[in-house]
């Protein structure tokens, strides 16, 4: 027989007001996101109107499971949350496959050109990301870890930077 210091007790397990699988405050537990989600560019646009100035946002949305998975949305609405939500459901929506090979880069140097802006991304074994701005978070976010990448553009603008990215991505072989 075992005694009182090797008996243990078991205690059935705490069902509190959700039950069974449901967080304290009564919602489902949501399991861990299958993307991961990073803000390019967020932008407060203003248009004129007779009675004053109307105020919306503008988010630019990367998603990516590091796994050769990457979207890229643009949502706009009056309130940043909503944007965020349309600029989510955006980049799902547009998702690209990118085969990478065993060295975590792509197979061969590809170039893209979107509006103004000119990109061009090579394999660079050993040598990691070697990217800039938007292009940088595109690449991170699909699971790109060996490339060297080059911005030829006259505009700053992160938005037609980042659609010429995911143009290379997309003649990629998949």
């Amino acid at each position: 027989m075992a005694t009182s210091d090797q008996q243990k007790t078991i205690k059935p397990p705490h069902r509190g007001r959700g039950g069974v699988g449901r967080s304290a405050r009564g919602g489902r537990e949501s399991a861990p996101p299958e993307f991961e989600q990073k803000m390019i560019n967020i932008r407060r646009v203003t248009r004129v109107v007779k009675g004053g100035r109307r105020f919306s946002f503008s988010v630019l949305l990367v998603i990516g499971n590091r796994k050769g998975k990457v979207g890229l949305g643009l949502g706009k609405a009056a309130d940043i949350s909503l944007a965020l939500e349309k600029a989510f459901r955006e980049a799902k929506k547009r998702l690209l496959t990118v085969t990478l090979d065993k060295r975590f880069s792509i197979p061969h140097e590809v170039s893209a050109k979107f509006n103004s802006s000119r990109v061009i991304i090579r394999p660079a074994p050993g040598r990691g990301i070697v990217a800039g701005s938007a292009m940088r978070v595109i690449l991170e976010l699909c699971g790109v870890r060996s490339v060297s990448a080059k911005i030829l553009s006259p505009s700053k603008s992160q938005i037609n930077n980042a659609r010429a990215t995911m143009q290379a991505l997309a003649a990629l072989p998949h």
